[in-house]
C-alpha cells in the first residue's frame, strides 16, 4: 500500500512561490501516476497537476500552465509541485495523490485515485 505526506504549504504574497512536497512510501512506485489537487473553501477538489511516476510524463490544468511545475524524485521517493507566480484564486487545500495506473483510470478525475495525502493549506494574499 502506497502511503503519502505532503509538505511545504504556507502563507505566501501574490506573486510569489512555494514548493509542495508529497513523500511517497510504498510498493510497485512505478505502477502509480501521481496528482496533485486542490479544494478550495465551498468549491470541488479540483486536478492540478499529474506525472507518471515510471515515464515522468507530465499533465496540467489550464490555470495553471506556464506557472507551476511537476517533478518527481525516484531515488528520494519525493514528488514536488512547484508553485511560480502565484495568484490569491489559487488559495485551497493542496492534497497529493496516487492512482495505480494499471486501473486505467482517469488522471483527471479524483475518484480514480487511490491513496490520499492529509493535505497542506495554501494562501496567497493580494
Amino acid at each position: 500500500q502506497v502511503q503519502l505526506v505532503e509538505s511545504g504549504g504556507g502563507l505566501v504574497q501574490a506573486g510569489g512561490s512555494l514548493r509542495l512536497s508529497c513523500a511517497v512510501s510504498g510498493r510497485a512506485l512505478s505502477s502509480y501516476f501521481m496528482g496533485w489537487f486542490r479544494q478550495a473553501p465551498g468549491k470541488e477538489r479540483e486536478f492540478v497537476a499529474g506525472i507518471s511516476w515510471s515515464s515522468g510524463y507530465t499533465y496540467f490544468t489550464d490555470s495553471v500552465k506556464g506557472r507551476f511545475t511537476i517533478s518527481r524524485d525516484r531515488v528520494k521517493n519525493l514528488a514536488y509541485l512547484q508553485m511560480n507566480s502565484l495568484k490569491p484564486e489559487d488559495t485551497a487545500v493542496y492534497y497529493c495523490a496516487a492512482e495505480d495506473q494499471r486501473r486505467k483510470g482517469s488522471v483527471y478525475r479524483s475518484g480514480d485515485y487511490d491513496v490520499w495525502g492529509q493535505g497542506t493549506q495554501v494562501t496567497v494574499s493580494s
